[in-house]
């Protein structure tokens, strides 16, 4: 069952807080290796990456058309260091702990960054 609401303010700091226990951040990538990203909801012409911060909230997006998708592991660290300095750039968003209805923040990765500081 996932732990995560409709309050997406409240998912963003359930996803700070389990990934600074863990030290683990999970994503959704299919058979090939490509890493999911989609079209923004809230910026016109911006692609987000999505990440949760359990392999349970990630893996309840495999479905429909993210079935070919299967969760996958980061460590905290790469993420942080390695992974937001590549979105920046590349111009992607990041978008934090995504509900069962796809509702999240969506931020700048510089911001994601700032989160853990």
């Amino acid at each position: 069952m996932t732990k995560l609401t409709a309050d997406i303010q409240a998912n963003k700091a359930l996803f700070v807080t389990e990934t600074q226990a863990t030290r683990v951040v999970w994503s959704l990538r299919n058979e090939e290796g490509d890493w999911l990203s989609v079209a923004s909801s809230e910026f016109e012409d911006s692609e987000v990456m999505p990440f949760w911060s359990s392999e349970a909230d990630a893996k309840v997006q495999c479905a429909d058309e993210w079935a070919e998708f299967q969760p996958s592991e980061l460590p905290l660290d790469i993420f942080l260091e390695d992974w937001m300095l590549t979105l920046v750039e590349d111009g992607v968003l990041v978008g934090l702990n995504w509900n069962e209805s796809l509702e999240g923040v969506e931020l700048e990765p510089s911001e994601v960054a700032k989160l853990y500081l």
